[in-house]
Parts: structure tokens; sequence; C-alpha cells
């Protein structure tokens, strides 16, 4: 038993010593997400926004844990938490939330803990016999993946709004057509001909600004994130295993988890409003407006996980260092990077009964002018930083040598 857990802790659960310039992709355990739309089927660009949702990820820094139900449609804007809290628990949202970390049938009641093992970065037949033979090691290894995994699981509802600034649009609009017409006929009286690009007058340039401006104007949105956590605390935990949790076909059970939906709970954590500043549609093709939409939202959704991180500790992310020659990570401007910010390094830790903790080893800040601009869209507008596929950081405090696999979290 002793060498059996001597070979787990050295192949699985401590990170891998990489050469110091290569550049690797690490595993590493993410907390889960489940990001839904309200959306507002009376308002503006209603179809637009539902449909580049559905095509925005989870970021990559967490888990997908998304469900079937991904938009929920509303005539009337959200004014409080009364109709989120309503659909959670009408809908049995945390008990689905729990189903599917351990993929259970609602039919059979039969589950299993594939997914927990593989989220856990757990040596599967080490985890699956310890687990089986219900012994004491196995018990902690689920009360590990509890704490670390299934705790951090979260629920994200997105309230999307259109601003309707169409008439400050076409009032700028016009202004640049009149502006440029003007000065074509200037041109003309003078009796030149001034040509732009080779093809363009002075008038159709106005034209073409005035139309840009009509559409960018015209276009902006507003995000109101609210963010849940879902309880899986001792006596959850316990609960579930004693009375819902089966690996074989239980009808017993499935009635008793289909009675007992609301037992399994969210917890609210808090909100987040984006600024709802204007998106530069540089690299966006303009006849497309569900690039428009596409970028407006995904970056606004993005500042809200930023503020929610920062303004909340249980909703923060690790992230691996991917190399030390420079050190370096996949990180940037989309996790709201700056030269300001601050990282604290973190080794992972196995203890004797298969828990796995966290010990802070250094601190790291970013690199002035190597921040990654990993924005969505950077490289279409041609943003600053868009191409370096990676944030360079410098070692602020720590009194030994950092190694790719340690993982760095933002300090508030």
């Amino acid at each position: 038993m002793k060498k059996s857990f001597i070979l787990f802790f050295v192949l699985v659960l401590l990170p891998l010593r990489l050469p110091a310039e290569e550049t690797q992709t690490l595993d590493y355990r993410r907390s889960s997400l489940y990001s839904i739309l309200i959306n507002h089927d009376d308002q503006k660009m209603a179809k637009e926004i539902g449909e580049v949702f559905l095509e925005i990820p989870i970021p990559e820094k967490y888990n997908n844990h998304d469900l079937s139900v991904k938009i929920l449609s509303m005539d009337e804007r959200l004014k409080d938490l009364d109709a989120v809290n309503s659909f959670i628990e009408k809908n049995g949202i945390a008990s689905r939330m729990v189903s599917r970390w351990f993929d259970r049938d609602p039919f059979t009641g039969v589950c299993d803990v594939n997914l927990v093992r593989e989220r856990g970065l757990y040596n599967a037949s080490e985890f699956d016999r310890e687990v089986a033979a219900n012994s004491v090691r196995g018990q902690a290894l689920l009360e590990d993946a509890g704490e670390d995994l299934i705790s951090n699981t979260f629920l994200m509802v997105n309230d999307i709004r259109y601003v309707d600034k169409e008439n400050k649009g076409k009032a700028a609009g016009t202004m640049f057509r009149m502006l440029g017409a003007i000065a074509q006929g200037v041109v003309n009286n003078l009796g030149g001909t001034t040509t732009i690009s080779n093809s363009n007058s002075i008038a159709d340039l106005g034209d073409a600004l005035g139309s840009m401006m009509e559409t960018l104007k015209g276009f902006r949105v507003i995000v109101h994130t609210y963010l849940y956590q879902l309880v899986w605390d001792e006596e959850t935990s316990a609960t579930f295993y004693r009375e819902y949790y089966s690996t074989t076909a239980d009808s017993m059970k499935v009635k008793a988890f289909k009675q007992n939906r609301n037992f399994f709970r969210l917890k609210y954590i808090g909100s987040q409003q984006s600024s709802g500043n204007i998106v530069s549609f540089i690299g966006v093709n303009l006849d497309t407006p569900e690039q428009m939409v596409r970028k407006a939202c995904q970056r606004a959704i993005d500042e809200n996980i930023v503020s929610l991180q920062r303004n909340f500790e249980v909703f923060k992310v690790k992230t691996p260092l991917l190399g030390v020659s420079p050190l370096r990570a996949d990180i940037g401007l989309k996790e709201g990077l700056t030269k300001d910010s601050r990282f604290e390094v973190l080794e992972k830790v196995l203890k004797e009964d298969g828990r796995i903790d966290y010990r802070r080893v250094g601190v790291v800040k970013p690199v002035s002018g190597a921040i990654w601009d990993n924005r969505y869209m950077a490289k279409e507008e041609g943003a600053v930083g868009a191409d370096l596929n990676y944030t360079s950081f410098e070692k602020v405090s720590g009194t030994r040598d950092f190694y790719p696999g340690m993982l760095i979290r933002e300090i508030r």
C-alpha cells in the first residue's frame, strides 16, 4: 500500500518539471462553470444576442459544466433576483448540476465518479480501488474532490440588454456626410480633383465614415452578471452518497431523488454590471451584425468575470506556469492583467490521507510591455500585444526556483 501511494504521488499529483524552454499546456484542477443567458425577446437585437451567446465558450480557466438549458427568455428587464431564483428552484438547477458531476441516469439512478476522477486528476485505478473498498482513504479522496471540485461549481446568469443609441449614431453619421460634402465642394471650386486611396473622393469618404458612425454609435450592450455557487457541504455530501448515489439501478433511490430535488441548492455570491463602454469594432465586418454583437457581448461578459474574481475570493482561478525562461502563463488582458497586478505562486502538496493542498512559495508580477492581449478579436483589430501568446512575469519574492506546473493566483 505504501509503494502504491508513493507511485500515485509521484506520477499523478506532483507537477511535472519540464524543460525551461518548452511551453506546455498542463492539466490542473479548475473550478466548474455553468453559464446561462436571460434574453429579452422584446428588445432590439434579441435574436442576434441569443445566437451569439450560444457561441461564446466557457472561459478556458473553468471546466464546462453547462446543462441543456442555456437561454431563459423574459419579456421584461430583470429588476431583482426573484425571477432568477424562481427559475433556479422551479427547474431544480442545483440538483441537475450535481447529477452532471456523477453522470446520474435519471431513469435508473445509476451514478459514477468518472468526471470527478477526471477533473480531480486522480489516478484511475487507485481512486476506484479505494472508493470501491469504502476505505478511510477512499472517503478522504471523495471529501477532497468535494471540497476542491464539486463545491467550486458555479452558475453564472447573464442579463444582456441592448442599449439603443441609434439617434446619436445617425446624428454623428449625418455630420460626417455633411463635412465630406463641404470639403469636396471646396476642392471642386478650386478647380482641383482630390482622390483618396486612388478611388474614393472626399465625399465618398464622408459617406463611408458616416455609415460607420451610424453603426458604431448605434450599438452598445450592458451585461449584468449574477453569480451563484453550488452548496456541497458535509451534510449535502453525506446525504447524496447515502440516499441517492448508486452504481446499480435502484428505483427507490430514483424516487427519493425526484421527491427531494430541492434538497440541493445554490447560494448567491454577488453580481457585477459591465461598464457598457462602446467596443472598438476595428477588424469587424460591419456588414455582419453578428460579429459586432459577439465582440460586444463577449468582452462585456469577460469584464464581469474579472470583476467577480477580484471581488469574491471563492471565484478566483489558478493558472499554471507554462515555462520559466521567461516565467510565463497563458493569461492576459482578458483576465484583467495590468503592470500593477500581483500573483502568488502556489505549489501543490499531497497530504498523507490523499487530499491536495496548495503552499505559497513566492510572488510574481507581469513584465511591463509583455502583457498578452488575449481579448476576443484582439488580433483582428491589431491590438498591441495580441501576438504574444502568453504574458511574461518576473519574480517579486520567493527563495526557491519556480518550475512549470506551479500555479499562480492573483492577489487582491
